[in-house]
């Protein structure tokens, strides 16, 4: 049995096939944890975990790029790609009554997201605060409950870092999701105590010093689906193809693929409690 700690069942790329996608991870050997982007999604996450006696789990919480309208990727010509978010207010009440289930292992994903950003400095700048802000309310959340944490972190280790040393959290546990972190990083997060969650991106990235070096009972592997798609197949991503992102970790790491999906799933399954 395998576990997909980072699945996005939930979402909208899934609306007309959810219950089959998850009937052919189960029937295929792999659980999911379902990740929440903002209420409404979350919420979804939530009841559709419900359904199910085991094998399906959720995770709620609001990103970061759900907290700002407008935002853009400015690239190196004049050129600016709009991304159309929807800015939600975290309702800390709201967010704890849905995090309550017993099917909630995580509050997730949170963090900090760098690349997608408001037009003028003066925005930039409220945006990154709004970020912190609501960053450290999900994190007294998490630890109000005794929950683990699924970080959200692009182009901004650095904050991440000091943000979760300012707070001296003895209890935090949780987990990088997507990592692409530099080894001089990861060992950061590793002195904080964080696992960290791998996916099809190591096909296109190279994360070997990484995934090699790691301890091996802080790794666990994901999909991020629908997105990165392993190259091994096409279109929509989904959980049950997390297979290829751990057959690639067991050959960096030269072991069996049969002991790494051992590892990996006794990593997830302390790390949420399931």
């Amino acid at each position: 049995m395998i576990i997909d700690t980072h699945a996005h069942v939930n979402f909208n790329a899934y609306k007309e096939d959810a219950p089959d996608v998850i009937r052919r991870s189960l029937d295929g050997g792999v659980w999911m944890i379902n990740v929440g982007s903002q209420y409404t999604t979350s919420k979804r996450a939530v009841e559709m975990a419900q359904k199910y006696k085991e094998g399906v789990y959720a995770a709620v919480g609001l990103h970061p790029i759900h907290l700002e309208t407008g935002l853009v990727k400015i690239k190196d010509d004049p050129e600016e790609v709009q991304f159309n978010s929807s800015e939600e207010k975290f309702d800390y009440e709201k967010y704890k009554q849905l995090a309550m289930s017993d099917k909630v292992v995580a509050i997730g994903e949170v963090g900090f997201d760098y690349y997608w950003k408001p037009k003028s400095k003066q925005k930039r700048e409220e945006f990154r605060k709004k970020q912190a802000e609501v960053l450290s309310l999900q994190l007294d959340l998490a630890k109000e409950l005794d929950l683990p944490v699924i970080f959200h972190c692009r182009m901004a280790h650095e904050e991440l870092t000091d943000l979760l040393k300012s707070r001296s959290d003895s209890s935090l546990k949780g987990v990088l999701h997507c990592y692409t972190g530099n080894w001089e990083q990861t060992k950061a997060y590793l002195d904080l105590g964080l696992h960290f969650g791998f996916n099809g991106l190591i096909f296109k990235m190279d994360s070997s010093e990484v995934i090699k070096n790691l301890p091996k009972d802080k790794i666990v592997i994901e999909t991020d689906c629908p997105y990165l798609t392993p190259p091994q197949e096409e279109g929509r991503n989904e959980p049950l193809l997390v297979k290829h992102t751990a057959e690639r970790i067991a050959e960096i790491r030269d072991v069996e693929y049969n002991d790494l999906i051992e590892t990996t799933t006794n990593n997830a399954r302390k790390l949420f409690n399931i």
